[in-house]
């Protein structure tokens, strides 16, 4: 079992909680970039989520979560001294961290959570990095503080202008580029619209630009198939050939197609849980 010892929410709007998880395993070989999978319970599904941050003498690794599916809203209802039956890890390749003088790590929302650890691990080597933090709104932005404290420079931009600047993050990042920001590497966690859209805006430019994709995932092992994507023309699995790709070769059309194939039963998974809500509480207790 693996207990929770910590757990706190990351915005004013609570849309994001991060919980710190006892997993001395799993925090001895992680690196940036990694992801471990975990359920709830023996008859849970499997979730991939990407390793937020960890402590090797503690044995603790952090994980950020959005409640939006069945899982991560029965997760939500647990609490510190609950226990996870499964979190296994180190999964995926780590982001590669070396040999760059200067980097951008552009996140988008949520995307944040895992664009933090990779823009900590380049500052930690050494490399100049710029953090361009993208959120809808001033209330639901994530990990300011951490991002500062691990950046060269950090810039946060809102769609409403109700926080840092007013504009897209791929805009700011052009805006960066134009003024004569040489980079050496972009990397971009986020949406597949705003990945895809990036990716196009470092495109003209020339400049080596790494996506990080978490599509479905069933076994996270390579043999189910699920996270299957097209790079360059060819048939990639994320768990285990990612989560790392480069982002001038992916197929992001075809990937938010595939994404996009079980929103229905999707919806039905939440209803049947809303439904049991109550009952599940009692469980959790």
């Amino acid at each position: 079992m693996f207990p929770i010892v910590s757990k706190r929410p990351l915005n004013e709007a609570g849309t994001v909680l991060e919980y710190v998880i006892k997993a001395p395993l799993v925090a001895k070989k992680c690196l940036p970039g990694q992801f471990i999978v975990l359920r709830l319970d023996e008859n849970g599904e499997r979730v991939p989520l990407t390793i937020a941050d960890y402590d090797r003498e503690a044995g603790t690794v952090t994980i950020m979560v959005q409640p939006v599916g069945q899982t991560t809203r029965m997760l939500e209802l647990m609490e510190v001294g609950d226990s996870l039956a499964d979190f296994v890890g180190p999964m995926g390749k780590p982001t590669q961290i070396g040999g760059q003088k200067r980097v951008c790590v552009v996140g988008g929302g949520v995307g944040c959570a895992i664009g933090y650890p990779v823009c900590k691990g380049f500052y930690e080597a050494g490399i100049e990095v710029d953090m361009v933090a993208g959120f809808r709104s001033k209330d639901i932005v994530i990990l300011e503080d951490e991002m500062r404290a691990h950046s060269t420079n950090l810039y946060i931009c809102t769609d409403d202008g109700s926080y840092g600047e007013k504009c897209f993050g791929n805009a700011k990042l052009e805006e960066l580029i134009k003024s004569g920001r040489e980079y050496d590497e972009v990397f971009i966690i986020g949406p597949l619209k705003m990945m895809k859209f990036t990716a196009l805006t470092t495109k003209p430019y020339g400049i080596k630009t790494i996506c990080s994709l978490c599509p479905i995932m069933i076994d996270a092992s390579g043999m189910c198939g699920g996270c299957r994507l097209t790079v360059g023309g060819e048939t990639k699995f994320a768990c285990v050939d990612g989560p790392d790709f480069d982002g001038h070769l992916v197929d992001f059309d075809s990937a938010m197609r595939r994404g996009a194939m079980y929103k229905a039963q999707e919806k039905a998974a939440v209803a049947r849980r809303e439904e049991h809500c109550n009952l599940y509480k009692m469980e959790v207790k």
